[in-house]
């Protein structure tokens, strides 16, 4: 089997309009948790999320094309632009050209999202039921589909191998780097761009998940909303965002002199087949998944980020479901969601890619926010303030409803 690599990566959250800036704000505990800002919540339930309010979509893409695409397709373009930038496979990192001993056959891309263009969804249906058909935006639907993410992206880069999407939930982004794995593993592909993004915060992403008592509704107190496996946790905090990592087959990136950020060695997949949105009982196919994973990986793990979303029952079954996979023995846990809200369909990119800094850099990310011991979660969740720690091996997870799991593990190279 092909070795795959990482070779670059990218990030935009709440906390940072890239990598390094989202990353420092998460060690340092920093919180993106606000009231929200892009439309109006005073007859809303639920009054905060975790918005990125500074992105300017014309740094990301030519202005003509800005009104082509809904957000999340915008904060994926940004993403992929900083991961493509880093890993040194263009021509010019102020363009879009690949090197030119890039073969483009060879270069294909996974795409992830939960939802997709719920934004232009929302504007759209508006649009027809106060002013008619005739006036719905041509641009509406390649807006709004999810692949369309995936569509801009390889139109930019002219990547013509594989063109995949994953539309699995919450779940959504760790399957895209899965996809992505197995099309260069087996052979159908010597690289890979996997771009998660999500954008919901509208009101009927909002109000929808708010209607499910899904959210927290601390309004009052947005820093403390989201609050993973502590005892006071009352749902989790809507966020947005994008991650980007460029895979790579191994002897490809070593003979080119690419900067190896780590090796992706396992993953796990399964299915709860239990209930549309709680989690299988005591996490029976999150464990599943993981399980796959460290059977296939074969190695001694020193990280796991956790889903954690700050939902009672994710959390609960979480915890019972690492405590069995790892015998008892489970390493040092914790959940960046608390920081930068829980980005849905992108949340698994963003936390492999938050994960694999961690490992590179010696320091494990916190959990904030815990401040009440819940005595049924009672792993080691790096309570409040980043540890260091030397970090060869990370598990990250991601759980989606309808139960679909996912679970990838990277090493050091």
């Amino acid at each position: 089997m092909r070795r795959v690599v990482v070779s670059g990566i990218g990030i935009i959250s709440a906390l940072g309009l890239n990598k390094e800036d989202s990353f420092e704000a998460i060690i340092n505990g920093k919180c993106g948790v606000k009231t929200i800002s892009s439309f109006d919540v005073s007859e809303f339930p639920v009054k905060i999320a975790a918005e990125i309010t500074n992105f300017d979509p014309n740094t990301a893409m030519d202005a003509k094309e800005v009104k082509k695409a809904d957000r999340f397709i915008q904060l994926g373009i940004k993403a992929a632009r900083e991961a493509m930038q880093d890993s040194g496979l263009l021509d010019n990192p102020n363009d879009f050209s690949l090197a030119k001993n890039i073969d483009n056959e060879r270069f294909g891309i996974s795409s992830a999202s939960g939802i997709g263009g719920l934004i232009n969804i929302e504007k759209n249906s508006i649009i027809n039921s106060e002013r008619g058909p005739k006036r719905i935006s041509p641009f509406f639907i390649p807006s709004a589909l999810v692949n369309m993410l995936g569509g801009f992206v390889s139109i930019d880069y002219r990547l013509k191998g594989p063109n995949l999407a994953s539309v699995t939930a919450c779940a959504a982004g760790t399957h895209g780097i899965i996809e992505a794995s197995k099309t260069i593993m087996l052979n159908e592909a010597d690289r890979m761009l996997v771009v998660a993004a999500e954008s919901a915060i509208c009101g009927v992403g909002i109000g929808g998940f708010a209607a499910m008592k899904a959210l927290s509704d601390r309004n009052e107190e947005p820093l403390l909303a989201s609050r993973p496996f502590d005892k006071q946790r009352n749902g989790f905090v809507m966020g947005e965002g994008a991650a980007a990592l460029v895979l790579e087959e191994y002897e490809m990136a070593k003979a080119r002199g690419a900067t190896i950020y780590a090796e992706l060695v396992g993953f796990g997949e399964s299915g709860d087949a239990n209930h549309i949105t709680t989690p299988a009982p005591e996490g029976e196919g999150a464990y599943r998944a993981m399980r796959a994973a460290l059977k296939m990986a074969n190695l001694k793990i020193d990280y796991v980020n956790a889903h954690g979303t700050s939902t009672y029952y994710n959390d609960l079954y979480e915890t019972l479901a690492l405590k069995k996979v790892f015998n008892q023995e489970v390493p040092p846990v914790s959940s960046i969601k608390g920081q930068i809200g829980h980005c849905l369909g992108a949340a698994g990119g963003i936390e492999a890619v938050i994960s694999i800094m961690a490992m590179q850099k010696g320091i494990l990310p916190p959990t904030i926010n815990q401040t009440e011991k819940d005595e049924k979660c009672d792993l080691d969740y790096i309570p409040n303030v980043a540890r260091e720690a030397k970090i060869e091996t990370i598990m990250s997870n991601s759980f989606g409803f309808g139960g679909t799991n996912g679970v990838v593990i990277f090493k050091k190279v």
